[in-house]
């Protein structure tokens, strides 16, 4: 047997071509996959204060500085909010509605959305932008 004949040197190079390969190719998935992904929200500008909302399993009602009321994305009438609200949380074991006023809502409609949960047993989190 010739034991010494055998060459059993390891290099210590490494060839990263593969490696960059799978990079750009996570890196092209993730930025495809970004702009798929859609916020559930209607754009208004929120009043700052400390403090975050993470409740995935909630209603939005938002209030629009002209006034208008829309439950998660869809526009629904002051006058039959309350209904729309009932219908929608009246399933859930835990019903939550996401208040987003914008700044310039005067403080009364939000109560009213405020009054509307209190009589119906719905926990109500104020959306605010972060500081």
């Amino acid at each position: 047997m010739n034991i010494r004949g055998r060459n059993n040197k390891v290099t210590p190079e490494f060839n990263f071509a593969s490696m960059t390969d799978i990079v750009f190719l996570l890196l092209i998935f993730f930025m495809i996959a970004s702009t798929l992904v859609t916020t559930n929200a209607i754009d208004i500008v929120l009043p700052k204060a400390s403090g975050k909302t993470e409740n995935k399993k909630s209603t939005a009602v938002s209030i629009k500085a002209d006034l208008t009321y829309y439950i998660d994305q869809k526009r629904v009438g002051e006058s039959i909010l309350e209904n729309q609200l009932v219908s929608i949380l009246s399933d859930k074991e835990e019903p939550t509605i996401v208040l987003r006023a914008e700044k310039s809502v005067p403080v009364e409609n939000v109560v009213k959305v405020m009054d509307i949960a209190n009589r119906n047993k719905f926990k109500v989190i104020l959306a605010v932008k972060p500081n």
